[in-house]
């Protein structure tokens, strides 16, 4: 049972690391119609900054400088480049944000090297937030912090103790994934800044009368996004690992989750992501094959069907092309996307 639970909440928490960085994604996507392929490179180079400010001044002020620098750099190239090239239609915006994800991998690169860097989490997220603690006896039980070496152990040997330990970062990261997407979610239909974004995409011509700027609004929402990236590498980049290659490892998965999810949904979004995330987390916890499977139906397989490649692959070995499995049967099935309301 402990190691469902542990599974289940670390799948959960990495699909909440994927709707972070979607989520950004979505916003962009769904307000202004431009599919940002350099919205994972905001990711890394949130992670940098990040890494950089923490430092300097600390975890906690890095958690709300680095996002404000990376949202700021967004903005920045949505007004200098992204908007002279709006007028030609989506395939130069889509070519100028894919030779925007290169150069910002060089200039890491070039700057803080290609080498993986210690970005230790605070003392406060270090260890474990609680602990499972399945007792042959006494059953499951959880602790907040860290099991002691004696609720770990028994002195019968026959008596079987385990402990799995959650660790807080993650949890952490869950915690900022719920807020961000109350808050997202608040912003853009509770709020008059939300109706203002909204009707700027359907309607610019009549906001523009009403006396709002449109190409504003449009960098503002930019901006936003790219710094949502940057608060997710901020905390995945203390969680996993900050390296040239985490945009990368990242960039594809969350392409899947927008087009599974559906298009500009944010729900579909945070829906695509936690399926992707449980689904892949169990995959690979799972060492199944089909001939492990089939032993254990009972079934006897010859020698040559048994040394078979296929035969013998294994769950885990395919966990990493599940999500884009995921992605053909979505666009075969259902194009619009588990929760969208248009076909892209």
């Amino acid at each position: 049972m402990e190691f469902f639970i542990i599974s289940m909440l670390n799948g959960l928490s990495y699909g909440l690391l994927l709707f972070m960085l979607s989520s950004g994604l979505t916003l962009i996507f769904s307000m202004m119609g431009v599919l940002n392929f350099a919205h994972a490179s905001f990711y890394m180079l949130g992670a940098y900054v990040g890494y950089t400010v923490s430092s300097v001044v600390g975890f906690w002020p890095a958690l709300i400088i680095a996002p404000l620098v990376v949202g700021a750099m967004g903005a920045a190239f949505e007004r200098l480049c992204l908007r002279r090239v709006h007028k030609f239609g989506h395939v130069p915006e889509l070519l100028i944000t894919f030779g925007l994800s290169y150069v910002i991998l060089e200039l890491v690169q070039l700057i803080w090297g290609r080498i993986a860097l210690d970005f230790t989490p605070p003392s406060a997220l270090q260890g474990p937030a609680f602990t499972l603690i399945n007792h042959a006896v006494n059953g499951l039980s959880v602790i907040w912090g860290g099991a002691t070496a004696e609720m770990c152990s028994s002195a019968d040997a026959a008596i079987r103790v385990v402990c799995s330990p959650f660790p807080a970062t993650r949890g952490f990261m869950m915690l900022v994934a719920l807020v961000m997407l109350v808050s997202v979610w608040l912003l853009l239909t509770r709020t008059r800044i939300g109706l203002v974004i909204q009707a700027a995409l359907t309607h610019p011509e009549a906001v523009e009368a009403l006396g709002h700027n449109v190409p504003m609004v449009f960098m503002l929402v930019f901006g936003a996004g790219a710094g949502l990236a940057g608060l997710a590498g901020v905390i995945g980049g203390s969680t996993y690992l900050t390296e040239p290659a985490m945009a990368a490892t990242v960039g594809s998965v969350i392409f899947v989750v927008v087009v599974v999810g559906g298009m500009g949904s944010l729900s579909g979004a945070f829906l695509a992501s936690v399926l992707i995330g449980v689904i892949q987390t169990f995959a690979v916890a799972f060492d199944y094959s089909f001939a492990t499977l089939a032993g254990q139906l009972g079934f006897t397989l010859s020698a040559g069907a048994a040394d078979n490649s296929l035969v013998k692959l294994t769950l885990s070995q395919v966990a990493p092309i599940l999500p884009y499995l995921f992605l053909v049967l979505i666009l075969i099935f259902r194009p619009k996307g588990l929760l969208g309301t248009r076909e892209g």
